[in-house]
């Protein structure tokens, strides 16, 4: 049986465009093995119909944490047979390059966002100027890459002169089947829970909205930020922190809720061309949208009536939004919407790109 091995910087348990690729190889009649990382927050990982590995590291963060990995999953690689190595975003991508060109083993790259345009790299020159040499050197030589959106996918395409193909991260048609929203109604936020997703935006708004319960389900660099936040506007009766959520858990969760949030700042090309695989959740699972005035996001929530964007960042506006968004005849519209556009925009027919590039096309 031929041999892909996968490989992801994160612990493994949230990431479920990783989980979707490696069933998409395990049909493709490939032996998967996932690779990633393991640290002392990381949760039990469920069994799965492939083989996982996670890598325990010396660092945690910062340069010596890269490093660390990087050289771990070099050894990894070169020490296992693959006939196709697939990294997952940049910083996975030097040591399949590698080992790629050694063994003369197809390489797929995926980037899940515009890598040197995050946040956390916009307003760090020095170490963006390191990634960006990195992707450089790398990107040009690919022979197989694809990405989250049209956009990014244009942009890398003007940068470097390599075709990157769309694969959207959505979910499968009917794994996320719509359920009655609870009550009081729930706003639900779940992602990473970093600089620039509109969190404490989102905090701030519920001292105007005690109708309703804003739950966070992820966790990140700002996480112990928006907990104190929230301590010091007295609002731990209305904002849950659901933590780190397993993806099979998380369907549970989101189908219940009233209104699904993607209100990321315009904090760069990333953000401005995201199309947040949270937003695809939230339609398979019938919840309405409310999203950042991002020229992708806003397209794609006119096209299908699935919800409304953003009309302001203050806090007392957002309330009203939200307050507004939750009319019963505005949710039973917006909640058929969603029904109706999952028939289309789904992991069913969005994967015909990747098994395109696995048949060799």
């Amino acid at each position: 049986m031929k041999r892909a091995i996968v490989s992801v910087i994160n612990d493994l348990v949230t990431d479920q465009r990783v989980h979707r690729h490696c069933l998409t190889l395990q049909g493709a009649g490939f032996d998967v093995l996932l690779i990633g990382r393991i640290h002392d927050g990381s949760l039990p990982l469920e069994v799965r119909s492939y083989r996982t590995h996670r890598m325990r590291l010396p660092f945690d963060r910062g340069p010596l944490f890269y490093a660390s990995f990087n050289i771990a999953l070099l050894f990894q690689l070169l020490f296992r047979r693959a006939d196709l190595l697939f990294a997952n975003d940049l910083d996975t991508l030097l040591p399949n390059f590698i080992v790629s060109r050694i063994k003369r083993s197809r390489l797929i790259y995926d980037s899940h966002e515009f890598f040197t345009e995050v946040p956390e790299l916009v307003h760090r020159p020095r170490t963006r100027a390191v990634w960006e040499w990195l992707e450089g050197l790398l990107v040009p030589r690919l022979q197989h890459a694809f990405t989250v959106s049209l956009a990014i996918a244009d942009a890398y395409s003007v940068k470097y002169g390599v075709r990157f193909q769309v694969v959207r991260n959505m979910p499968r048609l009917g794994e996320r089947p719509p359920a009655e929203p609870e009550q009081p109604p729930v706003i639900l936020y779940q992602g990473a829970v970093n600089l620039g997703r509109g969190i404490d935006l989102a905090i701030r708004a519920m001292q105007y909205l005690d109708s309703a319960v804003l739950r966070i389900a992820g966790t990140g660099d700002v996480l112990e930020d928006m907990l104190r936040l929230t301590q010091e506007l007295n609002l731990t009766d209305r904002v849950q922190f659901l933590g780190r959520v397993p993806f099979a858990q998380l369907a549970d969760i989101t189908r219940t809720a009233s209104i699904g949030l993607s209100i990321e700042e315009d904090l760069g090309l990333n953000y401005r061309h995201a199309l947040p695989n949270k937003l695809f959740d939230y339609m398979h699972a019938g919840v309405p949208v409310l999203v950042s005035d991002l020229p992708a996001m806003r397209q794609m929530v006119e096209d299908h009536g699935v919800g409304e964007v953003l009309l302001s960042r203050g806090p007392g506006h957002l309330s009203e939004q939200l307050k507004s968004m939750l009319d019963i005849g505005k949710q039973a519209t917006w909640r058929a919407n969603c029904r109706n556009a999952a028939k289309q925009l789904n992991w069913q027919s969005e994967v015909r790109v990747l098994e395109k590039i696995l048949a060799g096309n």
